[in-house]
């Protein structure tokens, strides 16, 4: 379903991480996973994901500020990128929260694979393959 999806994943957690990375990569997709939203940025500088997905509570730099920042390095660009939030904060203020700052949807953990995937699918619009 996410063949060819080149997916950029950031949580702090090993596990999470791993996790995702293994779901993702059984969908399909490509997966890079860093640990930080520093490592984030790096990667973002580089290269151009289908997708990004973030775990909000993260040390150092949060979520939040992470896809604020991306805004602002493609606010002169005609994509930015789609972006899920992955987060244990599953109140709506926490949603709302997740929106304001750019992404495109709230996931609340621990998410069931098959939501995962089909979120990404959707937010790309491959929708119609699942």
């Amino acid at each position: 379903m996410l063949a060819g999806t080149q997916i950029l994943v950031v949580d702090d957690d090993d596990d999470t991480r791993d996790f995702h990375t293994f779901v993702l990569e059984q969908a399909g997709a490509m997966v890079t996973a860093v640990t930080s939203a520093k490592e984030a940025l790096q990667v973002l500088a580089e290269s151009e994901p289908d997708t990004l997905l973030s775990d909000i509570g993260m040390p150092e730099m949060d979520g939040y500020m992470l896809m604020r920042q991306v805004k602002a390095l493609q606010a002169n660009q005609a994509k930015q990128i789609p972006a899920i939030a992955l987060t244990a904060y599953a109140g709506e203020i926490n949603q709302q929260q997740a929106l304001e700052s750019g992404f495109q949807k709230h996931l609340s953990k621990p998410v069931e694979p098959d939501e995962l995937v089909k979120a990404i699918a959707t937010l790309i619009g491959r929708s119609g393959n699942v």
